[in-house]
């Protein structure tokens, strides 16, 4: 590879680290994603900035945490005078395409529930000063990628360049209701199969009653990863003859729930054969409660995004149907892979995976996300595959998010630049003692009585997590207690090492304030 190197980089959403065979999960098949991490190195302790979509989504494009980029929680864009990874290789040359679940502004349109808090009896200042920065993310270039704008034009495209990416084709939410190009695509190409979306109109199957699953119409070869699959073959063999080099972004919206695996996906995997995690039904913390109670009086209210309790038998269905959304993926990019190899394009392509968060996916008998950071939900994939050094290699050194973008650019041959708070994964030096993961709400839920802001200190063999606002937090000996079901954190016997804690979470906060912008004089 003499050029500088093309990037596949596939994200996928809401999948948990060992929801792989190569991360040692024995059930779910994913045989392509398993060559990668054989031929590359896998990444074992590998986490989010923040647990939610948007949030991680942005952290991974700058390197910053949430706190520095502003992107606190979903419904949140990230700002368009943002520097991202993907500007320094388009202006380095690189051809930079997103195919899929983009996800870094807005994508419902649905009203936010947060409000801005007024005091009655003052004067209001006008809109553009009721913020603290006078540059509002909100209007129409912070709208590119809503539904709405496809559903009142069909032919609406992405303005571009988009955080970097010259060539976006949207494929956004979830399940077999995907919107954006996607949407627009099957409308105009397949009438009749984009009237059969969605769960009034799925295919009759009592053998499953888990929330928010549903056996879709749409064929395998319609619904949305086959789509994205697609599109990127598309873009691989339209750059075969290009002497500029690609950064090709594959993010699949899948497996993310509700859980709708499409044609012979949905019952690949049977829910009887499925075990289920060591933690469920264990745990002693105020929201796992609340969520339990919810499941026995109202288990009708298990619907939207917040995170919800299941039953043995639920959990079991949920995890067999997210296998077969993960097989699907790991097809598709069996099929990119292999456009790649066709197009001689192999041996001069790193390819990457990851995901933006995990998933409870039946930890403590809970499932999706939301605010109790275990490490089914905090800890992600990230295999490194270049052909350049080729050998499988397991690295267990604590790495996150802020690292991805740091570790392509170098491996562009490009500066970083100033205000990144990620390394190179290969770049060597002293390991990280620990991390800090952030995350906060915009509203009540079945788990929490009030919105909430919570902080993560984890370390290799301790996480620590403290809430403002309430009275419990939370403190797992990660060595002893890889399931985090005994919380330490009001035990006498571990109060030295809980200071200690403290005091390096403390630390690393202080660590990860701004460093950007560099002064322009002394003073």
């Amino acid at each position: 590879m003499s050029k500088k190197p093309n990037f596949l980089f596939i994200v996928t959403d809401q999948h948990r680290a060992d929801h792989l065979g190569c991360y040692g999960n024995a059930t779910v098949q994913t045989p392509h994603i398993d060559a990668l991490a054989a031929r590359g190195t896998r990444f074992d302790r590998f986490y989010v900035a923040n647990p939610i979509c948007m949030c991680n989504r942005a952290s991974i494009l700058t390197s910053r945490m949430p706190s520095l980029h502003g992107g606190r929680h979903n419904g949140i864009p990230l700002s368009l005078e943002s520097t991202t990874f993907v500007d320094l290789l388009r202006d380095r040359g690189y051809d930079t395409a997103l195919i899929g679940k983009s996800h870094i502004q807005g994508m419902t349109g649905l009203p936010a529930t947060a409000k801005r808090q007024v005091r009655p009896g003052l004067e209001d200042p006008s809109e553009n000063l009721r913020e603290a920065s006078k540059h509002l993310r909100s209007g129409e270039a912070y709208e590119q990628e809503t539904a709405l704008r496809w559903q009142q034009d069909p032919n609406h495209r992405v303005r571009t360049p988009f955080y970097g990416f010259d060539h976006v084709q949207i494929a956004d939410d979830h399940a077999d209701l995907v919107t954006g190009d996607y949407a627009a695509w099957l409308a105009r190409t397949h009438p009749r199969v984009d009237a059969l979306r969605g769960p009034d109109n799925a295919i009759p199957d009592d053998r499953y009653c888990a929330p928010q699953a549903w056996r879709t119409q749409i064929p395998q070869e319609l619904y949305p990863t086959n789509w994205i699959a697609d599109q990127c073959q598309d873009y691989i063999r339209n750059r075969a003859e290009d002497d500029a080099p690609f950064f090709l972004m594959m993010s699949f919206p899948d497996p993310h729930h509700p859980f709708t695996p499409p044609g012979k996906y949905w019952d690949m995997y049977n829910p009887d054969d499925i075990a289920l995690p060591s933690s469920f039904g264990k745990g002693d913390i105020p929201p796992i409660h609340n969520l339990r109670r919810q499941l026995a009086e109202a288990p009708e209210t298990r619907t939207g995004q917040d995170p919800f309790a299941v039953t043995d038998r639920e959990a079991r269905e949920i995890i067999a149907l997210t296998y077969g959304s993960i097989t699907m993926i790991d097809d598709a990019v069996g099929r990119v892979l292999a456009s790649l190899r066709e197009q001689g394009l192999e041996q001069d392509t790193i390819v990457v995976f990851t995901s933006d968060h995990g998933d409870y996916m039946g930890d403590h008998g809970l499932m999706l996300k939301l605010l109790m950071h275990y490490q089914g939900l905090i800890r992600v994939p990230f295999i490194w595959a270049d052909p350049r050094d080729p050998g499988a290699r397991t690295d267990d050194a604590l790495r996150n998010a802020l690292d991805i973008g740091p570790t392509i650019l170098e491996a562009a041959r490009i500066q970083p630049f100033h205000g990144v708070q990620g390394a190179n994964a290969f770049a060597g030096g002293p390991e990280r003692q620990g991390l800090i993961i952030e995350e906060d709400s915009q509203r009540s839920m079945a788990a929490f009585e009030r919105p909430q802001r919570v902080r993560t200190y984890l370390e290799k063999n301790w996480r620590i997590s403290i809430r403002h606002g309430e009275d419990w937090n939370e403190m797992y000996d990660l060595g002893n207690d890889p399931d985090e079901v005994v919380n330490l954190w009001d035990d006498p016997r571990y109060a030295a090492e809980q200071a200690r804690l403290v005091q390096a979470m403390l630390v690393e906060t202080i660590n990860l304030q701004d460093r950007a912008p560099l002064p322009t004089y002394r003073a």
